[in-house]
């Protein structure tokens, strides 16, 4: 694929970032724009391998050296087409993807990987910029109605694959936004709004109908909903937060990350909150716990608030910088990652248990901690966490996000009216054409899945989409999209 050599003659060259002074002063995105020369030079890297693993790491089954061939030869029109083949929305994936892929890919073994998330990206962009994306809306409509649940990356999905299919989809959004965890939950400087605006832009035009502030089981009844359409997908997401269980968790300053970063894009959407709503950073001195990427994205949002100092506490310890014995590729390596935030600034800390919360007048003064040391599981079970006697320590703070993760889908009002049955971890329980117990109702994304990744959720979207498909017609034309050993 590509130049032979290529992976000989040039090195990973992904775009330049922006300055972290500069871009801490903006919510704008923070990479540099990719020059045409550049981005065929890291498309040349791609091996011409016998087996590509990053077809492997891709939930999406992304045909990745075909793509990369099509940059270096300049053929961006034909990247375009392979890439929109298997993924709805690289615009997104492109930006906020951690990608598996690369992590997969033959280079990893000894070298630096392919860029193949930013090579996304540059395809689909230049696909904008070029008019080749455009709304697809059916040759003919099958009759059948579907309601999507959830406007999320695997809501979105489902919605365009179903649509496509020719049958009528409504989307219902019980927010003011259209985009999930898209549009609230993925700050600006990430996930710039308008690349998701415009997508659903795309959507409208094909076809699909939109409903926000519309909350099924609330504001429209379920029943409602099981008899208006011939089939409903639920996607709306693993939204019950991982609370924190202690002391002085209830003071004015403690707060859930989601509610902290939705804000701050609603504020820079335009809309308005009152001195006692509003969550802010400036001047304070903040704590994040949890240390994956919501933990990130609060950081960076606290300091682009003006923050005085932020600690970002990880409960388990520090990862490697180099991959472990016991990680070997094409595994997901387990090592340390940092993000564009943690490079404009922050404090990162690692083996700290939070006991409590304490203030005065009801407002958050101080984080209570202690470190703690983990113990190796007996016979290979789960490591065993004990605190370390003397090890209790104070952080000042007036104001702490919660960054623990997600659980499951809240599970009262509509699961629990539509009488869906949960597995073990509260999901909502599905069978292996991805339908509920419930005829004609299905699930996708993290709703089923548990807490994941937008690629997954995409993955998800079109899979439950061939699933619902299948259901109303007897036989479908979509594409499977989630591996077989997946």
């Amino acid at each position: 694929m590509g130049k032979p050599e290529g992976f000989m003659e040039s090195g990973r060259k992904p775009p330049e970032r922006r300055p972290a002074a500069e871009r801490k002063g903006d919510y704008r995105e923070f990479y540099q724009p990719w020059g045409e020369a550049e981005a065929k030079e890291q498309g040349s890297r791609c091996m011409d391998c016998a087996v590509p693993f990053c077809h492997m790491g891709c939930p999406l089954g992304n045909v990745i050296p075909e793509f990369n061939h099509q940059v270096y030869k300049g053929d961006w029109k034909g990247a375009l087409e392979i890439l929109l083949s298997t993924n709805n929305f690289p615009e997104f994936t492109g930006r906020v993807c951690p990608a598996p892929c690369e992590a997969s890919c033959v280079l990893s073994i000894n070298a630096d990987p392919v860029t193949i998330e930013y090579i996304e990206k540059e395809i689909v962009e230049r696909g904008y910029e070029n008019g080749w994306v455009k709304p697809e809306p059916p040759a003919k409509r099958t009759g059948k109605k579907v309601a999507v649940v959830g406007s999320g990356p695997s809501g979105l999905a489902a919605a365009q694959q179903l649509n496509r299919a020719g049958h009528l989809v409504t989307v219902f959004e019980r927010a003011s936004y259209i985009g999930g965890l898209l549009t609230l939950g993925i700050p600006e400087f990430k996930l710039e709004k308008n690349v998701v605006q415009r997508r659903i832009d795309l959507m409208t035009q094909e076809g699909i109908t939109f409903l926000t502030n519309t909350n099924v089981g609330m504001d429209f009844p379920v029943d409602r909903l099981l008899s208006e359409f011939d089939a409903v997908c639920l996607a709306c997401g693993s939204t019950q937060a991982r609370e924190l269980d202690v002391p002085g968790r209830d003071l004015d300053g403690v707060h859930l990350a989601m509610d902290y970063l939705s804000q701050q894009n609603k504020v820079l959407s335009g809309e308005e909150f009152s001195e006692g709503e509003r969550i802010e950073a400036e001047g304070k001195r903040v704590v994040i716990l949890g240390g994956g990427d919501t933990g990130a994205d609060c950081l960076g949002t606290a300091i682009r608030q003006g923050a005085e100092v932020v600690h970002q506490l990880e409960l388990l310890d520090e990862p490697p910088e180099k991959r472990p014995s016991n990680n070997p590729w094409p595994q997901w390596p387990m090592i340390l990652r940092s993000s564009p935030a943690h490079e404009e600034g922050g404090i990162r800390d690692y083996s700290i248990l939070t006991k409590s919360f304490s203030g005065s007048d009801g407002k958050l003064e101080k984080l209570h901690g202690v470190r703690v040391e983990w113990k190796p599981g007996v016979d290979g079970g789960r490591p065993s966490m004990e605190e370390i006697p003397g090890s209790e320590f104070e952080i000042e703070t007036e104001l702490t996000l919660l960054a623990m993760g997600f659980l499951h889908p809240e599970q009262d009002g509509m699961l629990a009216q539509i009488g869906v049955e949960l597995d073990g971890r509260g999901n909502i329980a599905i069978d292996a054409n991805r339908m509920s117990n419930v005829p004609g109702v299905f699930a996708a994304g993290d709703a089923a899945r548990g807490q994941s990744l937008v690629v997954w959720a995409i993955a998800e979207g079109r899979e439950t989409a061939r699933a619902i498909d299948l259901y109303l017609m007897g036989k479908t034309f979509l594409p499977h999209s989630l591996p077989n050993n997946y």
